[in-house]
């Protein structure tokens, strides 16, 4: 098991207060177990989601000021989704410090994307409170915003834009019904309808289900004026 140093080196940050550090890597699984002696990180995992929105935003609207919306959101929900935060998880060897449960622990909880990837936001945030906004801005441009090109090459992946924009409220509930299918098997089109708390949003069709939700939801999201028109 690595050293809480050995990450300090790795993330180029050295802490000031060690505690919201080992408060960051906490997660809840072991804060129940503690009996009220231990925090978990999830303040800080809601506070480090804004503070990465804010500093990817932020570039992206500086770096590319000919980029319309629809792109600069498209870019940012690739850089700060849970796969990015988890590879970068990977990279600092996160896993190796988390302090869970030891329900979670044996559940393979180590390896989990989406407990790694709520890590990195908690040590962002414990880094910004260390250290302020400077610190946390480094971290974030060296680890995460260094992958801002293949974001913008990638293809369009509407599921987790549309995702990302109901998110924006807290209780959303996106749900994507297979409406109809039509054809032979080997060439049949599925319909999808793409429905926010139960009211249709946008439509779609295609070669295979997932096809056709990618195409529901990027009429969902012109129909919520978050993706520029054809």
């Amino acid at each position: 098991m690595e050293t809480l140093e050995s990450l300090q080196k790795k993330l180029g940050y050295t802490f000031q207060d060690l505690s919201l550090l080992e408060n960051a890597l906490t997660h809840s699984s072991r804060a129940n177990e503690s009996r009220g002696r231990l925090q978990s990180n999830e303040r800080l995992e809601f506070l480090g989601d804004a503070i990465l929105g804010m500093v990817t935003a932020e570039h992206l609207y500086r770096a590319h000021p000919d980029l319309p919306e629809g792109s600069l959101t498209r870019a940012r929900s690739i850089l700060v989704c849970e796969e990015s935060l988890a590879e970068v998880a990977a990279q600092l060897h996160l896993g190796d410090h988390l302090r869970l449960g030891k329900g979670e622990e044996a559940g393979g909880g180590r390896e989990r994307p989406s407990i790694r990837a709520d890590a990195v936001e908690a040590v962002l945030a414990a880094v910004y409170l260390d250290g302020g906004i400077g610190s946390a801005r480094r971290i974030i441009q060296r680890f995460i915003l260094t992958r801002e090109v293949d974001s913008l090459r990638r293809p369009r992946d509407y599921k987790t834009m549309l995702q990302e924009v109901v998110q924006r409220e807290s209780g959303q509930i996106l749900r994507y019904v297979l409406t109809g299918e039509e054809g032979p098997d080997h060439n049949k089109r599925f319909f999808m309808e793409v429905n926010l708390n139960g009211t249709p949003l946008g439509t779609g069709s295609g070669h295979s289900k997932k096809e056709a939700e990618q195409a529901a939801a990027r009429v969902a999201l012109k129909a919520l004026g978050a993706l520029d028109p054809d």
